[in-house]
């Protein structure tokens, strides 16, 4: 018996995690993208790219694909995209995992403000102009036009189009992840006197949180959109990759049992 597994992905962690289940013999894997970046690097697995129309799209799609077990490891903020896989996972019948890394910890020495939106990121910045680092996707860039007296650089996988409407935006194109001394030295050669930054977790972007610690920059932290019910995840809401292996590898131990 040939167990299905769709993973909704987007991350590092979901290219990580799809590649470790790749290399367990017998399993059918797909990996979805939301299909935001226009150069994604290569994925271990066949991978489709686009979204399934809402909750009703994707129980579909399972339904269709015959997919055994439905993981979301999208990015923490996608909450929407988190909230349609927990109601297709129900429709579908299905198992969800929920890999949901958790959210960097304040630690001593940093300068955090925290704010809930990108809206208030921009007000937190103030009347007074400041050189800012916007360690933000593409899609969460245009509410800064609001604030044209600031320098900004930003930093992003693909390139910014159409560009920022403010007199001066620097904008760097490049992949992380970004070593500790990297992050350093471009903080220090921009001059940068503010970071804002999402709350994304993990390790492979915390680079710029440890470099601002270290130069004592502030940085305006959004906070995370308010947790998805874990209740209605039935304790399926795993912290990283190892957990998220070992709930998956019980499932699907689950469904060859069923079928011998």
């Amino acid at each position: 018996m040939t167990c299905s597994i769709l993973i909704l992905g987007g991350t590092a962690d979901a290219r990580i995690l799809a590649g470790k289940l790749a290399m367990d013999s017998g399993y059918r894997i797909l990996l979805s993208m939301a299909g935001r970046t226009l150069s994604p690097v290569e994925q271990p697995v066949p991978m489709r790219s686009g979204g399934f129309g809402g909750a009703a799209g994707l129980a579909d799609f399972i339904r269709t694909g015959n997919f055994d077990i439905l993981v979301d490891a999208t990015h923490p903020y996608a909450a929407r995209i988190s909230a349609n896989a927990i109601e297709a996972a129900r429709l579908a019948k299905v198992p969800l995992i929920m890999l949901s890394r958790p959210a960097w910890e304040r630690q001593p020495n940093d300068k955090w403000q925290r704010v809930d939106t990108i809206e208030q990121a921009v007000i937190a910045l103030g009347a007074e102009g400041k050189r800012v680092f916007l360690a933000l996707g593409r899609q969460e860039l245009l509410p800064f036009e609001a604030a044209p007296q600031h320098s900004y650089l930003i930093r992003s996988v693909d390139p910014v189009e159409p560009p920022l409407k403010v007199p001066d935006a620097r904008y760097i194109t490049a992949r992380g992840p970004f070593a500790l001394d990297e992050e350093i030295r471009m903080l220090e050669e921009n001059r940068i006197g503010t970071v804002v930054s999402k709350n994304s977790g993990g390790n492979a972007s915390y680079g710029k949180i440890e470099a601002a610690r270290r130069l004592g920059l502030p940085v305006i932290m959004i906070e995370r959109p308010p947790q998805l019910n874990a209740a209605i995840l039935n304790g399926a809401n795993v912290p990283d990759i190892a957990t998220a292996l070992t709930a998956i590898r019980h499932q699907l131990s689950l469904f060859e049992k069923r079928g011998e």
